[in-house]
């Protein structure tokens, strides 16, 4: 895969686009690059599945590549409000990182993958705005996940619990890709156990 050249990245037109719902836009574009990858997502696949004309599409997005990159952020910026979401619901800090390690997996299609995997896999060796992008949403998920676990670690230093939140994003996110290889269900259940066995009792 070779890196995107400048002349790939078009230059937007003058212009204002018609009125749309640029977050059910940028979810539609998110939708067909987990599906179908990058590469072989076509500005046609991605001005159908939105909704916009070619010149509605560069006034708003640029380029494709621009495109991929606002849905990714609008895509991490949901998932860390929800993760935020779930884990203020639970009564205790291990609830709070079970849940939202369930929440992680759930959320994903089996079948497609991990968004963020496929990204990196695909993209990020290459590209380094995708994988600016996918490291700043995972260092942000072990942040979060460190602050659930803090309270209950207090005489572990900060190191140590945001290498235990690590290691827990790393089995999750492990487990999820497992999942997409066609890997049993009780096997991924037992890879997970050994996230849930970095919590704190309590």
């Amino acid at each position: 895969m070779t890196p995107l050249a400048p002349s790939d990245r078009h230059v937007a037109s003058p212009g204002r686009p018609r009125s749309f719902d640029k977050e059910a836009a940028l979810a539609a574009a998110l939708d067909v690059f987990w599906r179908q990858g990058y590469e072989a997502t076509s500005l046609d696949d991605l001005t159908q599945a939105m909704g916009l004309s070619r010149s509605s599409f560069y006034c708003c997005f640029g380029a494709k590549h621009a495109c991929l990159l606002a849905a990714l952020r609008a895509y991490t910026d949901r998932s860390v409000t929800d993760l935020t979401t779930v884990a203020r619901s639970a009564e205790t800090p291990r609830a709070a990182v079970q849940a939202m390690i369930r929440s992680m997996v759930d959320t994903q299609d089996g079948c497609r993958g991990c968004l963020l995997v496929n990204c990196i896999t695909e993209l990020a060796g290459n590209d380094p705005e995708v994988q600016a992008v996918v490291q700043q949403h995972l260092t942000r998920i072990e942040g979060l996940i460190a602050q659930n676990l803090a309270p209950a670690l207090p005489g572990e230093a900060h190191e140590t619990v945001a290498d235990r939140a690590r290691a827990v994003v790393a089995i999750t996110i492990g487990a999820i890709t497992l999942r997409k290889a066609g890997v049993p269900g009780d096997q991924i259940a037992r890879a997970l156990d050994q996230a849930e066995g970095l919590l704190p009792a309590g």
